[in-house]
Formats: C-alpha cells, sequence, structure tokens
C-alpha cells in the first residue's frame, strides 16, 4: 500500500521519517511517497487535504481536525524551542513595537503566527514569508521585524540581527507547558487499523534514529541546505525528543493547553471532534 506523506527538509523531520521512507525498519507492507515542503506549504496542503500523512503545525490542525487525527509520534515539542522575534534596528529593543511595524512570518497558519497574536496583538501588518527568506528580508528592510523557525533560530546573530523575544520562553512563563510547534497528521478516510500501524511506525523509526543517530547522516545533509553538521544535530537536539516518541500525558496537556487558549482568544474555533487518533 503507498501513501502520500509530506515533511519539511529540516533536519528534525528527516532525522525523524530517515528510517522510515528508507525501510530501515518493517514498514509491514507500506510505501511512501514523498514531498517535501516548507511548514506553510504543509499546512495548505493540510487544509486541502491532499496527503495521507503530513507534518503541520498545531495551528493548522484546528482547522483540520475533521478530516486528520494526530498521531502520538512525531511531534515537536519541548522547552527553549520558541520562534524568535527578531530585528535589524538595535533601537526596537529599548521600546514598544509600534502597531505600524511591518512584521515578516512564517505563514498565517503557523503556531508561530498564533504566540505572536498572543504575545503582541498590536503587531497586525504582516508580511507571509518562506521562512529561509526571513533574515534577507530585514537585512534588506524589506520588513521591520521578523518571526524565525528552525535553524534560522540559530543563524541570525551571525548576520549581526537581534533577538527582541523568544516566543517560546514567553509561552512557558505564560503556561508551565513545553511548547507544541508541530504534529504529524493521519488522514480518517484511511483504515483505523493502518492509521493506528502509522502511529507505531513513526515511534519505531524516531527509535532507530535516536538508536543510530548518524544512520540518516547523507540523508539529513542533502536536505538541509548546507547547514554546517554541528548546527543539524544542534536543531535535531532541540526539536526531537521524548515528546517525539510519545505524547504522553505532558505532552497533550500542553496540546491541550493551546488549543484552550487559541480558543478562549478567538484565533481558532471551538474543537467539535477528537483532535487524537483512535487508540
Amino acid at each position: 500500500m503507498k501513501l502520500t506523506l509530506g515533511f519539511s527538509p529540516c533536519p528534525n523531520d528527516t532525522f525523524i521519517f530517515d528510517a522510515l521512507i528508507h525501510h530501515k525498519i518493517d514498514t509491514e507492507g507500506l510505501d511512501f511517497e514523498v514531498s517535501f515542503d516548507d511548514v506553510e506549504t504543509l499546512n495548505q496542503k493540510a487544509l486541502a487535504g491532499t496527503l495521507d500523512i503530513t507534518k503541520l503545525s498545531f495551528h493548522t490542525l484546528a482547522y483540520v481536525a475533521e478530516q486528520y487525527a494526530l498521531l502520538h509520534s512525531g511531534s515537536a515539542l519541548g522547552f527553549g524551542v520558541g520562534p524568535l522575534l527578531i530585528c535589524k534596528d538595535p533601537a526596537l529593543l529599548q521600546h514598544e513595537l509600534a502597531a505600524n511595524l511591518r512584521v515578516g512570518i512564517p505563514g498565517k497558519f503557523t503556531t508561530a503566527n498564533f504566540l505572536l497574536g498572543v504575545a503582541y496583538p498590536q503587531l497586525t501588518n504582516k508580511q507571509e514569508l518562506v521562512f529561509s527568506d526571513i533574515e534577507n528580508a530585514l537585512l534588506e528592510n524589506r520588513i521591520d521585524v521578523g518571526l524565525v523557525i528552525h535553524e534560522n533560530r540559530f543563524t541570525y546573530a551571525d548576520k549581526g540581527l537581534h533577538k527582541i523575544i523568544d516566543l517560546g520562553n514567553y509561552w512557558e512563563t505564560l503556561t508551565g507547558c513545553a511548547i507544541p510547534l508541530g504534529g504529524i497528521v493521519v488522514n480518517r478516510r484511511l483504515p483505523l487499523e493502518v492509521q493506528q500501524k502509522l502511529n507505531l511506525l513513526i515511534r519505531k523509526s524516531v527509535e532507530f534514529a535516536f538508536a543510530n543517530p548518524k544512520s540518516g547522516l547523507e540523508f539529513i545533509r542533502e536536505h538541509a541546505q548546507a547547514m554546517d553538521e554541528a548546527v543539524m544535530y544542534k536543531h535535531i537536539e532541540l526539536y526531537v525528543n521524548q515528546y517525539s516518541i510519545d505524547l504522553g500525558v505532558e505532552g497533550r496537556k500542553a496540546i491541550d493547553k493551546l488549543f484552550s487558549i487559541a480558543e478562549s482568544n478567538g484565533v481558532i474555533p471551538l474543537r467539535s471532534k477528537n483532535i487524537y487518533i483512535e487508540d
């Protein structure tokens, strides 16, 4: 059985899925047609319902829960892993952020944008950019502040840019929970036994990656946009952890808190369906 699978070319995702798509584990008769896309493209594909399994932002899950169920494995949650709001002009570090500032965001439906809206509701002059273009947009003065995610959390300072706030720290102070960034969902049209098999296989793929961290090095490097190996593994270290193996009680608590705050703020519609895969 061949299934369509979407995830990003970022090291955390290629690390997680390497064993699965390259059959380093027994995939029990399943094969995968893989699409590599940035997070907002994946979000849009989820909204269109085009893939069988996909990575998406938790913000987007609120809009697709009727069609997709969240797997217990493969998610990116953690402490100290949140998006950063950065700038080129250090004067912005000394003042309240004005409502007219031009903000570059990695997508309307990203969790990063949701957190920005909670922390800085006045910042509404937003431009959607591919996440990897935000640093250059700042350097070229096309935007005033930028919301960076993924590997750009590690590269902005080397380019002379400045951190205004770590929105992950903001979330952790506000809630005491890990920050939910992205999850893996499966299309509910698939038979339940296939959904449950996928949940188990992704867990096994993550466990294989942890047990053999260099096994997927060439695959990870191939998609990492010439990223330094040390940065690649720092990226993986931040975004792949025990929550990626299984959400557990604490992971589900963090996701439910995110949805609860988003619902109470009117950022997302009220849930009408359980977001998690059936056990």
